[in-house]
C-alpha cells in the first residue's frame, strides 16, 4: 500500500472521494499478503493491486459501490470448482478484502497518516473489519500519539496498545476483541496495518544458541541476521529459512550496518577477540537491546576490558550481561526463550515477575 500513497494523498487533498480496498486476510496460496491495497479514484483511475489480476475487476466494482453508498463492504474471494470462470483466485487460495470509502469526512486521520508514510515516520492504522463497531472506522496510532476513534473507549484503549506492539515490530495483521476491548473474545475484528519496516535482530556467533535465538527472533517478527567470522559455522543450512547469514568479523559488520532504537543486538561469541571490539562499537550506537552471553567470570573480565576502551558508565550500563531472564534455562531453545522474554520486558517496561505476584494492568499501554 505504501507505493500507492502518493495518488491517495493527491485525491484526498483535492477532497475527491475514492474507494480503498485492502487485503485483511489470506489463506493457502493467496497471491498477495495482508496489507496489499488497490484504490479507485476520479475518472475510474486505478492504483495498486489486491490479487495480481485475479479479482481486480470485482474489486473495482466494489470500490465504486462504496463511494456511491458511503458504506464499507467486506468480500471474500476464492477459487470456484463449480465454475472456473467465476470471480476467484486461480491459484487456489482465498483472500478477504475490506473495501471502504475515503473522504475527509469519513476518515479525518488519513491526511496525517499519509504525511507520516511520506516522511518515513512509523504509524499503524487500525480499521474495523467486522462486528458491532462501525465497519471502516479508523484509529491512527503513532508511538506517542493517537488520532481518530473506533467505537468505544475501551476498544480504543486495547487497540492502541496492540497497534503500538505491532508497530514496534513493523507487523500487520487481524486482531479480535470484545465490544468493549475485551481480550480473548472475537465480537469485533480490527485490521492493524503498520507502516514501518520490521526491526532488526543482529546475532553474533554462529553457535547452537544462535540458531535458537534466530528462530525466536524470526517468530517475533524481527529481520534476523547471524554474523560470524568463521565460515565453517556461518552456513545458511544451520539456520532457519529467511535468516540472513554473513561471514565477517563481527565489529566490521556492525560498523557497516545501520541500527536504530528498535534494533536488537545479541552477542553470543563469548570470545574476547570477537566480542570486546564488537560491544565497544555496539554500545556507542542506537539500539533497543544489547545483550552478551557468558559466565559471570566472563562478564567481569569483559567489563574490565570494555572500561579500558574509554566507554562511559552510561554506555557500559546499557549492556545486558549475562543476557536473558532467570528462567533456569538449560537448552539452547530455553535460553532463547529467556533472551526473548528479556527483550520484550525491556521494550514494554515489564518486570519479568510472575503475573500472580503483580497488580494493576496486565497489558502496557505504550513503550517504556
Amino acid at each position: 500500500m505504501r507505493d500507492i500513497f502518493p495518488a491517495l494523498q493527491r485525491w484526498y487533498a483535492a477532497r475527491v472521494p475514492f474507494g480503498l480496498a485492502t487485503v485483511v486476510g489470506v489463506s493457502r496460496s493467496a497471491p498477495r499478503d495482508p496489507g496489499a491495497a488497490m484504490a479507485v479514484g476520479p475518472d475510474d483511475e486505478v492504483v495498486g493491486s489486491v490479487s495480481g489480476g485475479c479479482v481486480e475487476g470485482a474489486v473495482f466494482d466494489l470500490c465504486q459501490e462504496v463511494v456511491a453508498s458511503g458504506e464499507a463492504q467486506l468480500a471474500t474471494f476464492g477459487y470456484s470448482d463449480e465454475d472456473a470462470f467465476a470471480v476467484g483466485l486461480t491459484c487456489g487460495g482465498e483472500i478477504t478484502v475490506l473495501v471502504r470509502p475515503v473522504t475527509a469526512e469519513s476518515d479525518p486521520t488519513f491526511g496525517a497518516v499519509a504525511a507520516s508514510v511520506a516522511s518515513g515516520e512509523p504509524v499503524t492504522v487500525a480499521t474495523v473489519v467486522d462486528g458491532p463497531a462501525p465497519r471502516g472506522a479508523t484509529l491512527a496510532v503513532w508511538p506517542e500519539a493517537v488520532e481518530g476513534a473506533l467505537d468505544e473507549a475501551g476498544l480504543d484503549v486495547a487497540v492502541t496498545a496492540d497497534a503500538r506492539g505491532e508497530l514496534a515490530l513493523g507487523a500487520t495483521g487481524l486482531r479480535h476483541y470484545g465490544p468493549h476491548g475485551e481480550r480473548r473474545e472475537d465480537a469485533v475484528s480490527v485490521f492493524l496495518h503498520s507502516f514501518a519496516p520490521p526491526p532488526r535482530m543482529l546475532v553474533f556467533g554462529a553457535i547452537d544458541y544462535a540458531a535458537a535465538v534466530a528462530r525466536v527472533g524470526d517468530f517475533l517478527g524481527y529481520r534476523v541476521t547471524v554474523c560470524d567470522a568463521r565460515p565453517v559455522f556461518a552456513t545458511p543450512k544451520r539456520f532457519p529459512a529467511g535468516v540472513e547469514v554473513v561471514v565477517e568479523w563481527p565489529h566490521r559488520y556492525l560498523q557497516a550496518t545501520d541500527t536504530d532504537e528498535r534494533t536488537v543486538i545479541c552477542v553470543l561469541t563469548h570470545d574476547p577477540k570477537f566480542d570486546v571490539p564488537l560491544l565497544e562499537e555496539a554500545l556507542r550506537r542506537p539500539a533497543a537491546y544489547i545483550g552478551a552471553m557468558g559466565s559471570r567470570r566472563t562478564h567481569h573480565d569483559r567489563m574490565e576490558r570494555l572500561a579500558g576502551t574509554g566507554l562511559s558508565e552510561d554506555e557500559l550500563s546499557r549492556l545486558r550481561s549475562p543476557l536473558g531472564l532467570d528462567l533456569g534455562a538449560r537448552t539452547p531453545e530455553e535460553v532463547a526463550v529467556s533472551v526473548a522474554a528479556e527483550i520484550v520486558a525491556l521494550r514494554w517496561g515489564g518486570t519479568g515477575a510472575p503475573l500472580t505476584v503483580t497488580a494493576g494492568a496486565i497489558h502496557a499501554t505504550g513503550p517504556a
